[in-house]
């Protein structure tokens, strides 16, 4: 008899289990669920891109210092000296001359032939 008591207590805990694991898993299934898990690692992925991005700018920093003393381009207080602005140099794109629309150039490609 408690032989069979036991069996029983056994199968129903084991039912229990079971159906607790698999309507666990079933939540973790839903289309919610999962949208907050993908927004959850979206987050923690734009931090650690903003900590890489941060770590990046620190070493730029830091070789643009070693640069500028091995280059001599710093002052003798140790700030930085002024580098002199590069000319405009009409040669640039959008530094031309500008062309009426409907004016073709003997170099454009788009011709109607």
């Amino acid at each position: 008899m408690f032989r069979r008591v036991f069996w029983f207590g056994a199968g129903a805990a084991a039912g229990v289990w079971a159906t607790t694991k698999v309507n666990r898993k079933l939540r973790a299934l839903t289309p919610e669920s999962l949208a907050a898990r993908a927004a959850g690692q979206a987050v923690a992925a734009g931090h650690r891109m903003r900590e890489f991005a941060l770590d990046v700018r620190a070493g730029m920093a830091q070789r643009e210092g070693e640069l500028n003393d091995a280059l001599g381009l710093t002052a003798a207080d140790g700030t930085a000296a002024p580098v002199p602005a590069a000319p405009d140099r009409p040669g640039l794109p959008g530094k031309g001359p500008r062309r009426e629309l409907g004016t073709t150039h003997p170099y454009d490609r788009n011709e109607d032939h």
